[in-house]
């Protein structure tokens, strides 16, 4: 049978994700150091309200409140033996809010990092991640999770892991990493290594791209570079809100729904089919972008470094990590960093 997100693929040529999790849970009163998980069974009108809104803005697929719902990351609120029932409570909820929609709306369990460093430079074994990550997969496809949702990689053997956790569980994955550091993850990757390796893996995924990083200019750069490999994979564009800043207290991204408007028609035209938000996001800005996504029309070519850097801001870094350097205009100031 053919999977929720392949048909939509089918159907469509772009498709809208949704926007932050941990902005919108802050906003609703989640404090610093609280596993949002834990939200999954304690405060689940929350949690319905999350998705609801996501799906109310326009958006064809939503993430799960469950990006630290593994084991490693559970542990630091002594909730690790609750992996299961708490992957599970998060997409049972967002099955709810989806078959309610009255429309095709692909729930997407959200896997994230583990939290430690895989081997040699740390002391995460690939099993040890593959266990932790088959046993999150388990509870969201119990809850009903059509699709798992792979994101803020930065380690190649990590993403690998989470890719063998999905074939494990029985489940279609898609998959990004975080390109924060001068255009490479944490880890050293580039877009290009991502766009060969993801060709390697007996499950492949479905789609795969870039989440999160220094800004809405760096995560185009990324996704041209995804691009320019030639994949036929859809590639998915989940870029930050804008720029952090610290007001009165809190950490306020400074994107504004204009603005993440014309990242989303950018990132269309730069080569992404799937796209939506990371931090900063809200469903004022996914209205925005699912209002231009549908209104403008597709470019015939794609947008240069020059084009991109006019309508969003500057470069953090001069190089993109491939060594393709040309047009790449840093900021000047440090305001791309994340913070």
């Amino acid at each position: 049978m053919t999977d929720a997100l392949t048909q939509l693929l089918m159907d469509r040529d772009w498709l809208m994700a949704d926007g932050a999790t941990g902005t919108t849970l802050f906003n609703m009163g989640l404090t610093s150091g609280d596993a949002p998980e834990i939200w999954n069974v304690e405060k689940q009108d929350n949690i319905r309200a999350l998705y609801k809104g996501a799906v109310d803005a326009g958006s064809d697929i939503f993430l799960t409140n469950s990006f630290g719902g593994n084991a490693s990351r559970l542990k630091l609120h002594n909730a690790q033996y609750r992996v299961r029932e708490l992957n599970r409570a998060a997409a049972e909820l967002g099955r709810e809010v989806a078959d309610a929609s009255g429309r095709k709306v692909v729930v997407a369990g959200s896997v994230g990092p583990t939290g430690d460093i895989m081997e040699p430079m740390g002391s995460l074994t690939f099993d040890s991640a593959v266990e932790m990550f088959h046993e999150q997969a388990e509870g969201l496809k119990e809850g009903g999770a059509d699709v798992l949702w792979v994101e803020t990689i930065s380690a190649p053997e990590e993403y690998k892991a989470a890719g063998r956790a999905a074939e494990l569980a029985g489940m279609p994955w898609c998959g990004t990493m975080s390109f924060d550091t001068a255009g490479r993850t944490m880890m050293g990757m580039t877009s290009a290594d991502l766009a060969k390796m993801v060709e390697t893996l007996s499950l492949p995924p479905l789609a795969f791209g870039a989440n999160c990083g220094v800004g809405a200019s760096d995560l185009l750069r990324t996704v041209l570079g995804f691009a320019a490999q030639g994949s036929e994979r859809p590639i998915i564009a989940k870029g930050n809100a804008g720029i952090p800043k610290y007001v009165d207290g809190h950490i306020h991204y400074d994107g504004t729904p204009d603005l993440m408007a014309t990242y989303a028609v950018l990132a269309r035209d730069c080569g992404a089919t799937i796209i939506g938000g990371c931090c900063g996001t809200t469903p004022e800005h996914l209205r925005a972008m699912r209002e231009a996504l549908e209104t403008q029309p597709r470019s015939d070519t794609r947008p240069t470094l020059d084009q991109i850097t006019a309508a969003l801001g500057g470069f953090s870094s001069a190089s993109d990590g491939t060594g393709d350097d040309a047009g790449a205009k840093p900021e000047r100031r440090s305001r791309r960093r994340r913070g």
